[in-house]
């Protein structure tokens, strides 16, 4: 005799998921549900909803590493667990970061001595990375100008509009004045002359940029170490120099060892770099290295005694994951100086290759430079008829995640495509990448003009205003009334449900 029951409703390990009653029935967006529901079924809804974010290797928007080997994968995962802040409890992880710190910094050709140990920390990136060592020129700074008996109430920094939004959190958080040297058409980083003009007294540091975020270009840190170290001759002053090296610290060693931009010169004491970039290590790892002790002040180091042992911490936050800094050490052992350099190499050629696609339609103004970071930064030619947003967004039915923007002041009229080449970025990517450019340019040109050339408006003299009676407008204004009205278009369209 078979015998045969009714399942219960919650008894769900007879349905299948999408048949079960908790994928029927929508979830609170905002609010915990009152009920559990099934590991499957809270699984399957998230999972679902995951699809529509973007594919993360056609992400060519982000500087991120988005793939790894799978051995390192495994090694991240059985780390997943382990809070790296527990030093005394993970004594072999702590070991792993001072190896990391100390592989980084002969890197950057810091002055150690044989038996002598790096100054640096791992941080969470290189945002953390910049407060801290920002934090470090600030008390110096302060610490200096109370022994002389001098106000210390106005500390400045001076950077190039170029840098990316980290030093201006830095500035608004911690109170200090952010002194920005301007772009200008065709340069588009920081002017070492310029930036020394700007230095006064209260200037805690000055902050070079190696891998503009825009455009992939390094600053000349040595010109700036020069012109630098001529003032503070005549000044009496110490200014230094912090480099931010975000995305060219795992590139400039491997692809232009020759060029002096570390700790070879005198005037740069600290140099962060992001191991989750050009570091080849998935997001989450930064590393901030120092000159030497004396340039980071004890007073900013804290000792805790409560997790087991006396253990000095120097962070923003305390508590975060140990997978990071095991991958770090996974890819500086595993690949070595040898492996890094053919990354980079061939991030560099599949960089060529793109820029000379895009050369090759006749259409793009190539922005970037051929030395830096792997990216290539391009313009239209022609934007009578359609912008770089018009490109961005009809690249997205593709899959392709490339970004359009304007340049900081003063070239904001300045509109730029940008793709950044990672190792994960192959030629035949780059390749096909330049086949849907040409076919969305195609579909734009077969377009109707988005948007009717500038109507004459009459005006009068005022305040230094240009006098515009006769209804005429110079190329440069058509061009910035264009950007303004497509970055005006695109956020609307951001904000609404259309379908085009």
């Amino acid at each position: 005799m078979v015998l045969s029951k009714t399942a219960s409703q919650t008894d769900v390990s007879v349905h299948s998921t999408f048949a079960s009653r908790y994928v029927r029935d929508a979830l609170p967006r905002f609010r915990m549900p009152e009920n559990s529901i099934p590991k499957e079924a809270a699984y399957q809804i998230i999972n679902d909803e995951l699809m529509l974010d973007g594919n993360p290797r056609l992400n060519l928007a982000s500087f991120v590493t988005t793939w790894m080997e799978p051995e390192c994968d495994k090694l991240m995962m059985a780390a997943i667990n382990k809070n790296y802040v527990d030093m005394d409890e993970y004594p072999v992880t702590t070991e792993l970061q001072n190896r990391c710190v100390n592989m980084i910094a002969h890197l950057f050709n810091a002055p150690l001595g044989e038996s002598e140990t790096a100054i640096g920390v791992g941080t969470v990136g290189s945002s953390e990375a910049i407060m801290l060592a920002g934090l470090a020129f600030k008390r110096k700074w302060q610490n200096k100008r109370k022994a002389e008996g001098k106000p210390y109430d106005k500390p400045n920094i001076v950077t190039g509009a170029n840098v990316q939004v980290c030093w201006e959190k830095f500035a608004r958080y911690f109170e200090v004045e952010l002194k920005e040297v301007k772009l200008r058409d065709g340069y588009y980083v920081m002017d070492p002359e310029k930036a020394v003009e700007l230095v006064d007294e209260n200037t805690i540091c000055v902050a070079a940029i190696l891998g503009s975020t825009l455009n992939g270009e390094f600053e000349d840190v040595k010109l700036l170490n020069h012109l630098l170290t001529e003032k503070n001759n005549k000044t009496g002053w110490e200014t230094p120099i912090h480099v931010d090296a975000a995305s060219g610290g795992f590139i400039a060693p491997f692809l232009y060892p020759e060029l002096e931009w570390d700790f070879r010169l005198p005037l740069v004491k600290s140099i962060n770099v992001s191991g989750h970039k050009y570091g080849l290590v998935y997001a989450g790892i930064g590393w901030v290295i120092w000159r030497n002790k004396a340039d980071l002040p004890e007073e900013l180091i804290f000792h805790i005694n409560y997790l087991g042992a006396d253990q000095p911490t120097f962070t923003l936050n305390f508590s975060k994951g140990s997978s990071q800094v095991i991958a770090q050490y996974y890819q500086l052992i595993r690949l070595g100086f040898e492996g890094y350099k053919n990354v980079m190499e061939n991030c560099q050629e599949n960089a060529m290759v793109l820029k000379q696609g895009l050369e090759r339609t006749g259409r793009f103004n190539i922005v970037s430079k051929d030395d830096g970071v792997p990216l290539v930064a391009f313009s239209l030619k022609d934007r009578s008829r359609h912008s770089e947003f018009q490109v961005s967004d009809y690249l997205r039915r593709f899959g392709w995640i490339v970004p359009a923007y304007t340049m900081p002041p003063d070239a904001e009229h300045v509109t730029v495509l940008r793709v950044v080449v990672r190792e994960d970025f192959s030629r035949t990517l780059a390749e096909r990448l330049v086949f849907d450019v040409e076919k969305v340019l195609h579909e734009l040109d077969a377009l109707p003009p988005k948007l009717a050339p500038p109507v004459a408006v009459k005006a009068t003299e005022v305040g230094g205003h240009r006098d515009c009676r006769n209804g005429k407008k110079t190329e440069l204004e058509t061009q910035r009334s264009v950007t303004h009205a497509w970055k005006k278009f695109v956020l609307a369209k951001k904000n609404t449900n259309l379908v085009c």
